[in-house]
């Protein structure tokens, strides 16, 4: 009885299994296909590039001030150390704090590509749903961005047609 069971419930089971209708998209393909992302993407870069010449110079400063300091060390009474010592502390931790605050997880970075870029991705998810729902997948995968998809057969990529329906709206 034990076995009849467990040849029906293979039998159903890899039945049930091959009728599900999987595909992929290549995300991006879809988000280099759309001009609004590489405009996003661009004024992301431009911020990017702003703040870290900023923090640079914050750190060439720093460097400069340590050098000086290495230098002038010995010649230098003791209260004039400790107030130098004070200021460059000072500007490592500014310095810090400002990468913290520009690149950090809830940096100002993350809140402006949240801002530019989701309002975009959610674009691509709705149309994706939506083709998903008039196919009948019942799962789509993304090969973009360090999947684990090994191999995709072509014939299962449905990008062209999430982009096609991205465009509409």
């Amino acid at each position: 009885m034990k076995a009849l069971i467990l040849a029906l419930t293979l039998i159903l089971g890899t039945g049930f299994a091959n009728s599900q209708k999987y595909a992929y998209i290549d995300s991006d393909f879809i988000l280099n296909e759309m001009p609004e992302y590489a405009a996003a993407k661009e004024k992301l870069d431009k911020l990017a590039d702003r703040w870290t010449k900023d923090i640079e110079q914050r750190y060439e400063i720093l460097r400069q001030k340590k050098e000086n300091f290495a230098r002038e060390e010995v010649l230098l009474p003791a209260e004039e150390k400790k107030k130098r010592k004070e200021e460059i502390d000072k500007l490592e931790t500014e310095a810090m704090q400002m990468q913290k605050v520009r690149f950090g997880v809830k940096g100002d970075y993350f809140n402006k590509r949240k801002e530019l870029i989701k309002p975009i991705q959610d674009k691509i998810y709705d149309a994706m749903q939506i083709i998903a729902s008039k196919r009948s997948y019942a799962m789509v995968f993304d090969k973009a961005n360090q999947s684990n998809l090994i191999y995709a057969d072509p014939k299962y990529d449905i990008s062209k047609m999430v982009l096609k329906e991205v465009k509409k709206k």
